[in-house]
């Protein structure tokens, strides 16, 4: 009865409220995304009538991603090694400045194109800061059970702003003018400011080693991410949907102001029904992923935006834009919490923020080209055709991509295994001495010799992801069967936190390897020796 019952908790989507600090977190950021919601809309509508043509309109969208692009990746490499908290407030701070500043250039009418895109592109260049940071807290606020309905929760709660912040935002800018959304959503942030201030996160263990360097961090995390063949699924699937899919996004404004012939409060609610829909399919959601699994969900709901960019082109009524805007955000959810489930569960807890702030640069990667190009191609054939082409190369997409399975890493212990042993030290080493040289000797029996082959080749995609930039797998040509492998690591101490990167599903992977030797494989470490300069041998011959 108690495992039946644990099990409907954690298959329950409102399971991560019953953790306090989850839930106060999920509510402050409701409201700052309402708020966000409001400034983004109004922005985009404000656009229109500021400069109408398709290129420049699209370009609101391009701003609001492409700080994605530049700085996730960089901000992931900050969230793993920096104090997550802190880092956090700092950014919400920075964008609750910024979006105070934006709301007093539009109160006093000193806006105009340019300066509109400068605005969103600092604002959401705080939000690209912070997302890396953001998806991270999620494992250190919910048990690893509930991290689908978690991360199903979160996208909901961004969905209700997005249901509720435009016409709310339409209502406001009627009854207090074009100011007001924007001074909404620089006070909005507060909330979240004050649950951090008040959240305290559990301690790490204490590795005994220095925190990573930055560049060395970065580097590390794009290696890791390059040979993790679970992210790479995801990371393609997301660019064959968000590349596509951004063409609703970044022309919509003109299907509400010029298809349709609605006002500003149309758009709002046409944006509404969007957030409506996604709202209400998180419910479907737990069902949806038993019942199709995460590759035929994400499946459909790339064919149901191939309907909803058809609809949108040839949408002349309200009712079709409607109607096209419910399927829209239905769609957009199932997808969008299925990927970031699977690069969540792809990911070891020490490159998290890393492997994130890869698939969220990827994604809003394919955003920010798609908005750029379907902005040109309305500018060139129409907003009708551009929205045709995009439905058409989204359908080419679920075959094409469907190769790539998601939510591989499911299964895969991704805690670390600490079953390394310490390296044995004749002599001090310093922590910054390097290159290192591992070589592994191994000697096996014929009969196992393609086993073998091929269970190094998926432990060399293990090396490479904790931190080993050079790997290769040699054979002596005077003893058969006789293996020696090798891989580079860039310094001694960054061998030292490989040890400590290796997970239990790598252990399992090197038991296989092992059982097929005739004997214990013989590990040696070496460091790159460099020659004394010429004048240090002097003095020291002299002293």
């Amino acid at each position: 009865m108690g495992m039946a019952h644990a099990t409907q908790i954690a298959h329950s989507p409102w399971s991560p409220f019953r953790h306090t600090t989850f839930t106060a977190v999920w509510i402050a950021t409701l409201v700052s995304n309402i708020g966000a919601w409001m400034y983004s809309s109004a922005s985009a509508w404000l656009m229109t009538s500021l400069d109408a043509d398709p290129l420049m309109v699209s370009l609101v969208q391009v701003a609001a991603t492409l700080p994605m692009v530049v700085l996730a990746l960089p901000a992931g490499a900050l969230a793993d090694i920096v104090d997550i908290r802190r880092f956090l407030i700092g950014a919400e701070v920075f964008i609750a400045v910024v979006s105070t500043l934006f709301a007093a250039f539009v109160w006093f009418h000193l806006i105009s194109p340019s300066s509109l895109l400068l605005f969103i592109l600092l604002i959401e260049s705080g939000s690209a800061a912070s997302a890396p940071a953001w998806q991270s807290v999620v494992p250190q606020l919910v048990p690893r059970q509930e991290m689908s309905a978690a991360v199903a929760m979160n996208s909901m709660g961004i969905n209700v702003s997005r249901a509720i912040g435009p016409a709310l935002g339409g209502a406001i800018t009627a009854a207090f003018g074009l100011a007001a959304p924007f001074w909404v959503n620089g006070v909005s942030n507060l909330g979240v400011i004050g649950a951090l201030l008040r959240w305290r996160s559990a301690p790490t263990p204490d590795s005994q080693l220095p925190a990573e360097r930055f560049v060395s961090a970065l580097r590390t995390g794009v290696r890791h991410s390059r040979n993790n063949r679970h992210l790479t699924a995801t990371l393609l699937r997301a660019i064959g949907f968000f590349f596509f899919a951004s063409c609703y996004w970044a022309l919509l404004p003109l299907v509400a102001r010029n298809q349709v012939g609605g006002n500003a409060a149309f758009y709002g609610i046409v944006l509404g029904a969007i957030g409506a829909s996604a709202i209400g399919a998180v419910f479907a959601l737990p069902w949806l992923k038993t019942t199709l699994g995460p590759n035929r969900l994400v499946a459909a709901g790339s064919i149901g935006t191939a309907i909803v960019l058809f609809l949108y082109g040839v949408a002349r009524a309200p009712v079709t834009a409607l109607g096209a805007s419910i399927i829209a955000g239905a769609c957009w959810i199932a997808v969008l919490s299925t990927l970031n489930v699977s690069a969540q569960l792809a990911l070891p807890e020490w490159v998290r923020g890393r492997g994130l702030a890869v698939y969220v640069t990827v994604s809003f990667g394919a955003l920010t080209l798609g908005s750029m190009l379907w902005g040109q191609v309305a500018r060139i054939g129409g907003v009708p055709m551009a929205h045709y082409i995009a439905a058409a190369g989204l359908l080419l997409t679920v075959p094409l991509t469907w190769r790539w399975k998601l939510q591989t890493g499911s299964a895969l212990d991704l805690t670390p295994s600490m079953h390394w042993p310490t390296p044995v030290l004749s002599q001090h080493v310093e922590s910054d001495a390097g290159p290192v040289l591992v070589t592994v000797e191994y000697r096996i029996n014929e009969t196992n010799r393609q086993a073998f082959l091929r269970g190094l080749e998926l432990l060399s995609h293990e090396r490479r992801r904790d931190g080993a930039y050079a790997w290769g797998l040699f054979e002596d040509v005077a003893e058969p069967g006789r293996f020696l492998e090798t891989f580079l690591i860039e310094s001694w101490l960054e061998h030292l936190r490989q040890h400590k990167r290796v997970t239990n599903a790598d252990r399992v992977l090197q038991q296989h390897v092992h059982r097929l030797l005739k004997g214990p494989p013989i590990v040696v470490h070496l460091i790159a020796a460099h020659p004394v300069p010429e004048k240090q041998q002097s003095r020291r011959d002299t002293l």
